[in-house]
């Protein structure tokens, strides 16, 4: 399996039961699940979770705000703490808690640049396949019409190695991915663009400053959410309300 291109709860993660093959974030509409029920969190990559699950539970709130210089902006990632942190110079524009990389399916180090943004992304390795009322995990072939796990917000920086949606875990849970829970992924996705560097260490100078003001975040205990909203374009949901103050 593809180190991540694609977390999954079935893209890095498909559903509990390719639960273990991918842990994945929940999508949005998880946002939905996550917005009417004050939660949100989705995603999950081919191939890049250890079970992930898009989320849809409590919605956490995170700040972010609109940078003066675009060009200006860059993301640092705490592998020890398990944050991320936006910056503009030395002015913080976001600070959130994220779920990174096992032992054995680590998110690598070094400095990166984000080359490929997709709002709707599927995974092409973990699914589900429908067959008429049926609808059950898949790695695609087979029986039945196959559709990839939901991956919103994805932004890549490695090949098979990306931001997006979904559950965060109070220790590193993934197969190399890095997921944000709900709206934070969301709001991350409007921050970064194409070319804005990423620098992933064991810690950042902002761990000492920023790190003790982010929200923890605990998903493993969230159920996935239903198969029949993981297939639909309702797992893309957006978060209401502006991205940027």
């Amino acid at each position: 399996m593809r180190p991540c291109t694609g977390e999954t709860s079935l893209v890095c993660e498909v559903d509990k039961m390719l639960s273990d093959l991918i842990q994945y974030p929940r999508m949005p509409h998880i946002y939905r699940l996550l917005l009417l029920s004050a939660g949100a969190s989705l995603l999950l990559l081919t191939g890049c979770a250890t079970g992930t699950q898009v989320s849809a539970v409590r919605r956490d709130h995170v700040s972010a705000y609109k940078p003066n210089n675009p060009s200006a902006v860059r993301v640092k990632v705490s592998l020890s703490r398990q944050n991320v942190y936006v910056m503009e110079g030395d002015r913080n524009l976001m600070a959130a808690a994220i779920s990174v990389g096992t032992a054995s399916k680590p998110t690598p180090k070094g400095n990166f640049n984000i080359y490929s943004k997709q709002e709707h992304k599927r995974s092409g390795s973990y699914g589900f396949s429908v067959q008429g009322d049926r609808i059950v995990p898949s790695t695609g072939g087979g029986a039945g019409r196959y559709v990839g796990y939901p991956m919103g917000y994805w932004c890549e920086f490695a090949p098979a190695y990306g931001f997006h949606q979904g559950f965060v875990h109070p220790a590193p849970h993934t197969h190399g991915c890095i997921r944000l829970k709900g709206e934070a992924a969301a709001k991350f996705y409007a921050l970064v663009r194409i070319g804005t560097p990423v620098n992933i260490a064991t810690s950042q100078p902002e761990d000492e400053t920023l790190g003790p003001k982010v929200q923890r975040v605990d998903d493993s205990r969230t159920p996935d959410p239903p198969a029949s909203l993981m297939i639909s374009e309702g797992a893309f949901e957006k978060p209401s309300g502006p991205l940027l103050e």
